[in-house]
């Protein structure tokens, strides 16, 4: 079908028409390192697949075998970073409500966890508004490094940024592009239509309209334009080609590991989280590629003797042998022998020393990314660490879940608010949220049941309101935690084994 691809990236007239509105594009810069990182997710390139050539010269295809280790490791830390019990909560309990339900409702949290997976493998990923005004609908869609071009950025990050992504009008496949821009009150952004401009029935610079005295508070206009495969602008119906927002929060939020970019200096994207661990994933799959091979190639092998095999006319007049057994090189044919029979040869295996190998191999991998030397270790297969042992083995791995944690929190904030404000401009009643914090899942490298019952042993001695205890591990409000406390304060007074021990 037309306009499907096996990968996305930005065309050629996308990049055009926004040079043509005075951006810089620092996609081209970032581009080969992006491309580099998204073949080793899917494991592709020559390392998998190249040529070699036999001893007579003839040249055939291999193919390498992979356990598709890039993919892993970015797999181990969206999982580690985000669950099903990640919680935002506001210090307004109608909001803290309101964004509880449209995260269960559109299934926010799984497709946020594939943010992370991905934009850890690519360096950068985000989510971005999406506004049906009509249906009076706000979505938030994700995009990898691959649909992302920053256009606005310092030192502080990203505070514009445009997306492109792949869409369909009419059976016909057309590349939609959705800028979120800032602008005061009465500024707002509209390409003026160019006849001669570069691309065809393009668009010139982008023009503003002047400031009007006293404006308020800059917010975000959504402007969208479609370009058809050859360039040309379309116009689907319903599309509005500027939507103002109402939020004065980007309406756009940047996912990137917790690691400096290296590649690119001043680059407003991110860095893979195995970009230094490139060969150590070459070392895992060399091993695991080595053992399979020694597997395959140590099969028994069978020799019987012309006897054993009987003939049959090849209607050329010749007789032919005719073959039994299974045909994948295990039984053999001994030519004009009548002795031994039967010949078995099993050779001998070297994957002991093979898979010493293989576990070093993944031991570099899981400390080149974070996770420690030991969080990929095949010693320990099967047994079950509790989470203060891991806590105490792997402190490598709680230091960097915190530092990945605390530039996730500020990116899910940050959506959230716009959200909000988004779901106010089209007449959803909501108080203004106050402070958003992201409460994230940590049982699996901290005891959160020791903890748990550390706080409620204080709160039995006063050293901590059960108020205090229901904020933190229920995500409530001081307000509606102190109601609820005193509710129970009323029934008798509040103990340990009455308190509640809901996963937070």
């Amino acid at each position: 079908m037309q306009g499907l691809d096996d990968e996305y990236w930005v065309p050629e007239h996308v990049r055009e028409w926004l040079r043509s509105l005075g951006f810089s594009l620092p996609l081209e810069d970032m581009e080969p390192h992006i491309r580099s990182w998204d073949r080793w997710m899917r494991a592709l390139g020559d390392f998998y697949d190249y040529r070699d050539t036999d001893g007579v010269g003839r040249v055939y295809e291999v193919h390498r075998r992979s356990i598709h280790p890039a993919m892993r490791v970015c797999r181990e830390w969206g999982s580690l970073l985000l669950n099903d019990r990640t919680q935002v909560a506001c210090e307004e309990q109608a909001c803290t409500d309101w964004l509880t339900r449209f995260i269960a409702d559109t299934g926010f949290l799984p497709a946020a966890q594939a943010t992370v997976v991905r934009a850890f493998g690519l360096g950068t990923g985000a989510w971005a508004l999406w506004v049906d005004a009509g249906a009076g609908e706000v979505r938030v869609r994700r995009y990898d490094a691959r649909m992302v071009v920053p256009l606005t950025w310092d030192e502080e990050g990203v505070t514009e940024c445009a997306f492109v992504t792949r869409a369909f009008w009419r059976g016909r496949a057309i590349d939609q592009v959705q800028l979120h821009l800032r602008g005061a009150d009465g500024t707002f952004f509209l390409p003026s239509e160019s006849s001669g401009g570069a691309v065809a029935a393009g668009s010139s610079r982008p023009s503003f309209s002047p400031l009007e005295s006293g404006a308020r508070e800059e917010t975000y206009r959504i402007v969208t334009a479609c370009f058809d495969r050859d360039g040309n602008r379309v116009e689907p119906e319903g599309v509005c080609p500027v939507y103002d927002t109402g939020s004065a929060w980007p309406t756009f939020a940047l996912v990137k590991p917790a690691i400096d970019n290296t590649r690119v200096d001043m680059s407003p994207y991110g860095r893979s989280v195995f970009a230094d661990a490139v060969d150590a994933i070459q070392a895992v799959d060399l091993c695991y590629d080595a053992m399979m091979g020694e597997i395959d190639n140590g099969k028994m092998r069978v020799f019987l003797s012309d006897v054993m095999f009987d003939v049959e006319r090849d209607g050329k007049g010749g007789r032919v042998s005719i073959p039994f057994g299974r045909q994948d090189c295990t039984v053999f044919r001994k030519v004009m022998s009548t002795e031994d029979t039967i010949h078995e040869f099993a050779p001998t295996l070297r994957t002991e020393a093979q898979a010493r190998a293989f576990r070093v191999a993944l031991q570099t991998l899981g400390d080149l990314c974070g996770f420690g030397i030991n969080y990929f270790d095949l010693e320990n297969v099967g047994y079950v660490k509790t989470a203060t042992e891991v806590s105490t083995d792997n402190s490598a791995l709680m230091r960097n879940i915190r530092r990945h944690e605390r530039a996730l929190e500020g990116a899910l904030a940050g959506i959230c608010r716009a959200l909000l404000a988004a779901e106010r401009r089209l007449g959803v009643e909501l108080p203004d949220e106050g402070l958003v914090r992201v409460t994230f899942d940590d049982s699996i490298i901290t005891d959160t049941t020791a903890e748990k019952r550390q706080d409620m042993d204080e709160v039995a001695a006063g050293l901590l309101e059960p108020w205090e205890y229901r904020a933190k591990w229920r995500g409530e409000d001081e307000a509606t935690a102190r109601r609820a406390s005193a509710g129970r304060a009323l029934q008798g007074t509040p103990t340990p084994a009455t308190l509640s021990t809901a996963p937070a």
